[in-house]
């Protein structure tokens, strides 16, 4: 499966609240999935590089994963800000990572089946 990551913030840090987006079933893939598939808070520590093989060595930032539900963003999209009045919505999924507002991340939250409240006990 493919992932993109929303943040809240500009830059990924600790207590930044992070929302995974999978466009299509597999990575090259034909077949979409179109659907948000992860949501948590990136914990503290500093960033670290991984080996994923083939010269890829990302670095990366441990996140407390919520449990959650997966959310097809089609539903929700008249209500994403970063979606509104826009054909080509998931052009800026192409960047991997991008800055959503509050009120998106908060609509997430609820389609994934996530309590606000029970979030903030996380530090949400």
């Amino acid at each position: 499966m493919v992932h993109f990551w929303l943040i809240f913030c500009s830059r990924i840090k600790p207590g930044d609240r992070v929302a995974y987006y999978s466009p299509t079933v597999e990575f090259g893939g034909k077949y979409k999935f179109q659907t948000f598939t992860a949501i948590g808070i990136v914990q503290g520590g500093d960033p670290y590089q991984v080996d994923m093989g083939g010269g890829f060595q990302p670095y990366r930032r441990d996140v407390c994963w919520f449990p959650a539900v997966e959310a097809p963003i089609r539903p929700i999209l008249g209500m994403l800000e970063f979606s509104a009045e826009k054909q080509n919505w998931g052009y800026q999924f192409r960047f991997g990572i991008f800055v959503i507002s509050e009120h998106d991340m908060n609509v997430i939250t609820a389609a994934m089946g996530l309590e606000l409240s029970r979030a903030a006990s996380y530090g949400w």
